[in-house]
């Protein structure tokens, strides 16, 4: 028998203003998987752990990608979730076509993208019917930082926070992570044969309102900011006085993105930062100008503006006049000799979807 489906996973901004790894929007361009398992295919049974894996010349990072199952990322979280519920590997015969036009190391959720359609990819080929909730433990379980795993899970604008774990949950999540996820080829045959479970419900999430008057504008520029060196400059404590800053703008941004009309003199504030942007000003050249020049009465139509994740791109919120306020942020990085591109998304509401066909 052949089965033949679908994934279609969003890509994601987190942080949103002053949400420090708590917001979360999930955006309309798309990791998509065409898989097919047909075990008469031959040519798989040798292959690694029965699958083949081809990117389309398009994708982000085609060259450069890993086609080994073991070492792909979204192949090894499928044997994660696949391997946590007694399954070795793939189904005999497993074929998967990647498009991905989702920008690596540019602040848009390509990694969380490929970890919730791995999440997917491993429940759908071991027929294993996990519901969204259920799959979102298994993608906790690798990307701790639930904002954009949620968003590109559930869709649309999406709070979300981990809660604590009991004793004997904190000690067996980490397992996953460091004998399975770390590279299933470097520990042999027997490495991760038998995860154990994730916890249930590890973590929480609420989807807002979003008014569909507001486009995002994604200004993105040709170079990657690593998720490692994002976080390094990022201080240890914080003042009360910037905690409560942000505490105050997020208490307001989350109804004033549903309000109609859409108001900037309210939307531009609450979208101001404390906590992560003015510390990585010094990894994105020219972002403390582009956050100062872009504003509502500068460019109309825009309603606020910050750093997608944890950047470099930026962006903009706004009901209209987009090749505008795209043109004024790239402009500013063309001043630090740095090219972009722009897109503009408009919210991914239902999330990542499987169609069987």
């Amino acid at each position: 028998m052949v089965r033949s489906f679908e994934i279609k996973v969003p890509c994601s901004s987190a942080n949103i203003g002053p949400g420090y790894d708590v917001l979360g929007i999930g955006l309309s361009m798309y990791l998509t998987i065409d898989c097919t398992i047909d075990s008469a295919n031959i040519d798989s049974i040798s292959y690694n752990n029965n699958c083949i894996i081809e990117y389309t010349k398009d994708s982000e990072g085609y060259e450069s990608v890993p086609l080994e199952a073991d070492k792909n990322l979204i192949t090894k979280t499928a044997l994660y979730v696949l391997r946590c519920n007694n399954i070795r590997s793939f189904p005999t015969g497993t074929k998967l076509t990647i498009n991905n036009p989702i920008p690596l190391g540019r602040g848009l959720g390509s990694s969380g993208a490929a970890v919730v359609a791995g999440v997917m990819l491993g429940s759908e080929v071991g027929q294993l019917d996990f519901d969204k909730q259920r799959m979102l433990d298994f993608c906790l379980m690798i990307e701790r930082h639930p904002d954009n795993i949620s968003a590109a899970m559930m869709g649309g604008f999406v709070g979300s926070f981990l809660r604590d774990l009991s004793p004997a949950e904190v000690e067996r999540r980490e397992i996953p992570l460091s004998e399975v996820f770390s590279d299933l080829s470097s520990g042999g045959e027997d490495t991760g044969l038998s995860p154990p479970l994730p916890p249930q419900d590890i973590g929480r999430h609420l989807k807002y309102q979003w008014n569909e008057k507001i486009k995002c504008v994604a200004i993105i520029p040709n170079f990657e900011v690593s998720t490692a060196d994002s976080r390094g400059v990022l201080p240890k404590a914080y003042t009360t006085n910037d905690v409560v800053f942000n505490l105050q703008r997020l208490s307001i941004l989350t109804t004033a993105l549903t309000l109609d009309p859409p108001n900037p003199d309210l939307i531009y504030p609450a979208m101001q930062d404390r906590l992560h942007q003015p510390y990585r000003k010094t990894l994105i050249p020219g972002l403390p100008q582009i956050l100062q020049s872009v504003t509502p009465k500068t460019h109309k139509g825009l309603l606020g503006i910050c750093l997608s994740g944890a950047g470099p791109t930026i962006l903009a919120l706004a009901t209209e006049n987009f090749d505008d306020i795209a043109a004024e942020i790239i402009n500013e990085f063309k001043k630090k000799n740095i090219e972009c591109d722009w897109k503009l998304l408009t919210l991914a509401d239902d999330g990542a979807t499987i169609i069987r066909k």
